[in-house]
């Protein structure tokens, strides 16, 4: 156990399915996943492990930021002695070809963020997925006749709908990665994949769409990402 994690060794599957809402980590156990339990509850982080189709998954949040995602990811990775995490969340899309409820697959993640020089004295902004777990991804999705978008997006410290200088910080990404959303916790989940030899995805649900001023509500939010959620479960069989 862990001081954020109540869970046993075993208790944690070598599959993790991480969103940031503890709500969702529920829905999901409560309707996609057979014979759940809840083997944490700590800070109300839920995390619960069950079978889809034969496979033991967890579904654990992550909380909300880097912060919150380096710490449960590490102890993930380090104590429970997890072998991959599929982050499945929500974010805001800079694109505008992307509509709402799109679903974006993560090549690579960009930050201004300070994490790997706070934490491993290393300056690193960009941080890429797991090309085999993608790879996997990408055959579900075509198998299953999912439509995605893959690409680049923006690992943020702000809730983008809350920038008041938001066309600022989109003039200063940097051009040649063509960040196509927002979102606040892959950088750090595929930093520490990286360092300790694990793997790492990322896919992610468009709800909203700051510069048309779209959005979708809490609800929304919670319980309607079913074409995300399936294919990242599909993913791990």
């Amino acid at each position: 156990m862990t001081p954020h994690n109540e869970a046993k060794k075993g208790d944690i599957a070598k599959t993790v399915l991480m969103p940031g809402d503890p709500l969702r980590a529920k829905y999901i156990a409560e309707n996609f996943l057979e014979n759940p339990r809840l083997v944490n509850q700590v800070r109300n982080i839920f995390a619960y492990t069950g079978k889809y189709k034969g496979k033991e998954i967890t579904v654990m949040a992550s909380g909300m930021g880097i912060p919150s995602m380096g710490i449960y990811a590490y102890e993930l990775y380090q104590v429970y002695d997890v072998e991959r995490i599929i982050r499945i969340g929500s974010c805001g899309g800079y694109d505008p070809a992307l509509d709402l409820f799109d679903t974006i697959l993560v090549d690579k993640s960009y930050t201004e963020n300070n994490f790997a020089y706070t934490f491993n004295a290393e300056k690193c902004s960009i941080s890429q997925a797991s090309e085999t777990l993608n790879q996997k991804i990408k055959e579900t999705a075509n198998r299953l006749q999912m439509k995605y978008v893959e690409g680049n997006v923006l690992c943020s410290d702000c809730f983008d709908l809350y920038i008041p200088k938001l066309q600022e910080l989109l003039d200063r990404l940097p051009k040649d990665l063509h960040i196509k959303a927002a979102e606040m916790e892959s950088f750090v989940l595929f930093y520490l994949a990286h360092l300790y030899h694990k793997e790492a995805a990322c896919l992610l649900t468009v709800v909203d769409i700051p510069t048309k001023k779209n959005q979708i509500s809490s609800e929304e939010r919670e319980k309607n990402l079913n074409n995300m959620i399936r294919l990242a479960l599909e993913s791990c069989c």
